[in-house]
């Protein structure tokens, strides 16, 4: 542990304690989950900070949208923050590279330490305001017939099945959301990374020269050096590696399509309801939600009625942040297959 994690709130925990904690934790982003604390990030270093569990209160996700969030254009797409909520109201915002990142602490949390609240005071509020609203929505069961609740019964079968191996749902979310970052980005922004880099190695060359040779002061060598780190970790995750290159991305999207594909095709309870390139248990919610709404009867109108709704959403719409996750996971996988 090159750096001890600094003491956040009021509560604190003992050097042995901290030490043996912060080496075990569950490294996730930026940040970490221990036994005993939650690690936080700052700006530049990883788990600097650390706040006991007992001074937590809440812990929630906040997402700053772009023009781009949900058409998979623009140059940020979608920017996710971690606020942890302690010591009766104080707030501390991480910032994350990745929002599935977020969404992940938050489901550790949610299993490990279930007495925090994961949402914040007004999103609870929303949160019973919708509920409610949702279950105005939906047609009382007896005014479903009986071709609604067998098609409302499969899908809740399948989504059972998927829910068993979640890891080939999960990774065919992530492998064509790359996919559709990779086709959607325009090939000046790799220029643009390939001499924000130049610049880092720039920086970061004269800054040795500067130091060697006694040239400046310190000011000028943690300004060099610093300048060099932006840089570097600015272009980082644009610049094509063995793994973030066009090819790598294309065969990966093909390879999780292939695993899920294999998998569904030993569905036990028939024919699979739904294309397997679109097989994730959120596309299976969101059709029996369909169903019992009202806006579809059997299992091909469901799904007809989702693409629509899908279809519907761009950086215009304005949705709830339910909705807003659950179209994030999805909505690349209809538009690498044109919604079919």
């Amino acid at each position: 542990m090159i750096f001890k994690p600094a003491q956040l709130g009021m509560a604190k925990l003992d050097n042995q304690e901290l030490v043996e904690d912060r080496k075990s934790c569950k490294k996730i982003g930026p940040c970490g989950v221990g036994k005993k604390a939650l690690y936080l990030n700052s700006f530049y270093i990883d788990r600097r900070y650390y706040l006991p569990y007992g001074s937590i209160s809440r812990v929630f996700k906040r997402v700053a949208m772009s023009s781009g969030g949900f058409t998979g254009k623009g140059m940020f797409a979608s920017m996710a923050y971690l606020v942890v909520e302690y010591d009766g109201g104080k707030q501390k915002q991480c910032n994350f590279k990745d929002e599935r990142d977020v969404d992940k602490l938050l489901e550790v949390l949610a299993k490990e330490q279930p007495q925090i609240h994961l949402l914040s005071a007004a999103g609870e509020q929303m949160l019973q305001k919708k509920e409610a609203e949702k279950a105005s929505r939906k047609l009382p069961e007896s005014e479903l017939t009986d071709d609604a609740r067998h098609s409302i019964t499969v899908l809740r079968r399948a989504k059972e099945y998927l829910e068993a191996k979640p890891a080939l749902s999960d990774e065919l979310s992530a492998a064509e959301r790359r996919k559709r970052a990779q086709l959607q980005s325009k090939p000046v922004y790799r220029y643009v990374a390939l001499a924000i880099f130049i610049m880092g190695i720039v920086s970061a060359a004269y800054g040795l020269y500067a130091v060697t040779t006694h040239t400046g002061g310190y000011g000028i060598y943690f300004a060099l050096f610093g300048f060099a780190a932006i840089f570097l970790f600015s272009s980082y995750n644009m610049l094509p590696t063995a793994h973030n290159n066009h090819s790598a991305i294309m065969k990966r999207a093909e390879k999780a399509e292939a695993a899920m594909a294999e998998y569904v095709k030993h569905y036990p309870n028939g024919a699979f309801p739904v294309p397997s390139h679109y097989a994730h248990p959120i596309v299976l919610k969101q059709m029996a939600d369909a169903i019992e709404e009202g806006r579809a009867v059997t299992v091909p109108e469901a799904l007809t009625a989702v693409e629509n709704r899908l279809k519907s959403l761009n950086a215009d719409v304005q949705v709830e942040q339910e909705e807003y996750d659950e179209v994030v996971v999805i909505k690349a996988m209809f538009l690498n297959h044109d919604y079919q």
